[in-house]
């Protein structure tokens, strides 16, 4: 009778990913405090407007971490749609998980990630809801076909099939056709924006010895900032 075999670690089968050996040395840039802008906005655009010219594919989207009601936290990646009043806006199905959470509470974080520049930014705060009128105008600036989708979806429900959303797709098609009357803005889909209260942002360096700079907002409505250990 011959003895049982240890199980072998999934990592170490043939063929598979060896995830304790996936590493990278990242060297490409430094961040020191003498270098940063004193506005974490001003320092963000900047950051921004290098991932955009570096051809960072989508490089305004962040992933959106929010808090239900059990506490039990839930993340989801997000399009940035505006940086105003230095408040970052995004829009969405008020009726989604994300926007029932954010209701239930306004806490919220978002994080950048531009891999290509082994960059990352951190942004904590609360958010409110967008003016109707705000959410309106740029409701009518999204492709049509986008806005038709908008209105398809009930966002974060259960549906019986795709066919039954391309159903209701096409009916709103013929309903609201491209280049009649505006097709109308939900009740229930809008912006958010987030005030916030922390931005950090991250470069990695060498070894881990990564560089973390933290914007926190005093009571004074004044940033501090500090650097933070990798």
């Amino acid at each position: 009778m011959s003895k049982e075999q240890p199980a072998k670690d999934a990592a170490s089968s043939p063929g598979s990913v060896q995830l304790h050996s996936l590493r990278e040395d990242y060297r490409r840039h430094t961040l020191s405090k003498a270098d940063v802008a004193e506005s974490p906005f001003v320092q963000f655009k900047n950051w921004m407007a290098e991932a955009c010219n570096a051809e960072v594919p989508e490089p305004n989207a962040m992933t959106l971490a929010t808090v239900g009601p059990s506490g039990a936290p839930s993340t989801r990646t997000v399009l940035l749609k505006g940086l105003e009043r230095e408040r970052f806006i995004f829009f969405t199905n008020y009726c989604s998980r994300k926007g029932r959470e954010l209701e239930e509470n306004p806490q919220a974080s978002v994080t950048f990630l531009w891999k290509e520049l082994e960059r990352q930014v951190s942004i904590r705060g609360t958010v409110k809801k967008s003016s109707r009128e705000a959410s309106k105008r740029y409701f009518h600036s999204r492709p049509y076909g986008s806005q038709i989708g908008a209105i398809t979806s009930t966002q974060s429900t259960v549906v019986e099939s795709r066919n039954s959303l391309e159903i209701k797709y096409k009916e709103l098609m013929e309903k609201y056709p491209e280049g009649g009357n505006p097709v109308p803005l939900p009740d229930n889909w809008g912006g958010f924006e987030l005030i916030p209260s922390e931005i950090e942002f991250w470069q990695g360096r060498s070894s881990r010895l990564h560089d973390r700079i933290l914007y926190s907002l005093t009571v004074n409505n004044l940033w501090v900032i500090e650097r933070l250990c990798p």
